[in-house]
């Protein structure tokens, strides 16, 4: 029996280094395609939004492309830390970070947002087992899917529907993971992601790799500011 643990162990160790091989894979050929397009390309019109929260002269969702890009652009090494106050102190980055990040950027807190969702609303978050921690939550994939799923605007997850998909906008992915999309898209029109991975690259060309579970547009200002 202590055999077959074993084997089975190896067995699923294997199965996690050929998908971690596979992603890194597609990860570097996408980098290295020359063509980039924007939405005009396709006749598409980004949207503006119509809040400037933190009344900078930019909209919210050109805000929010721009906080993922620049906190990307340090390209931070991968790893999980849990962190006293919930942000991080290093030079460490989840997924996650990226979409507080952005959306710091224009002007809001997501950890307060979340925190006070959860506070008011903790049935839709835990079972009776669990408990809210405000140094993790905002941070966890699950909790934000939840959170964008009630107070964002639901968008479709077909990525042939180009025309639908824009500059700022979030999405998540099966089983845990999430992005915000760039402004610029592959030869046929699909975006690119800005996500924090194992990989030095940050704006991928993977948004149809992945299994999308939720699409999201933040919608009305007062929804977030705490």
């Amino acid at each position: 029996m202590r055999t077959k643990s074993i084997i089975k162990l190896i067995f699923a160790l294997l199965i996690i280094v050929i998908v971690l091989s596979v992603v890194s894979v597609l990860i570097w050929f996408s980098s290295k395609s020359k063509e980039h397009y924007y939405s005009e390309d396709f006749g598409i019109t980004d949207i503006k939004s119509d809040t400037d929260f933190d009344g900078d002269g930019v909209d919210d969702y050109t805000d929010i492309t721009d906080g993922a890009k620049m906190f990307l652009e340090r390209k931070p090494p991968y790893k999980s830390v849990y962190y006293e106050g919930g942000y991080p102190t290093d030079e460490y980055a989840v997924c996650t970070d990226v979409v507080w990040a952005a959306m710091k950027n224009a002007g809001y807190s997501l950890k307060d947002a979340v925190d006070k969702d959860i506070l008011e609303n903790p049935e839709e978050y835990f079972d009776e087992s669990e408990l809210p921690d405000p140094n993790i939550d905002f941070r966890r994939v699950r909790n934000l899917r939840k959170y964008f799923t009630r107070t964002a605007e639901s968008l479709t997850l077909d990525t042939k529907k180009i025309e639908e998909w824009k500059p700022g906008d979030i999405v998540t992915f099966k089983p845990s993971h999430i992005a915000v999309i760039s402004d610029r898209r592959n030869k046929d029109g699909i975006p690119y992601i800005l996500e924090q991975t194992g990989s030095s690259i940050k704006e991928t060309d993977l948004l149809s790799f992945y299994e999308i579970d939720g699409h999201f547009r933040i919608t009305g200002d007062y929804k977030y500011a705490t």
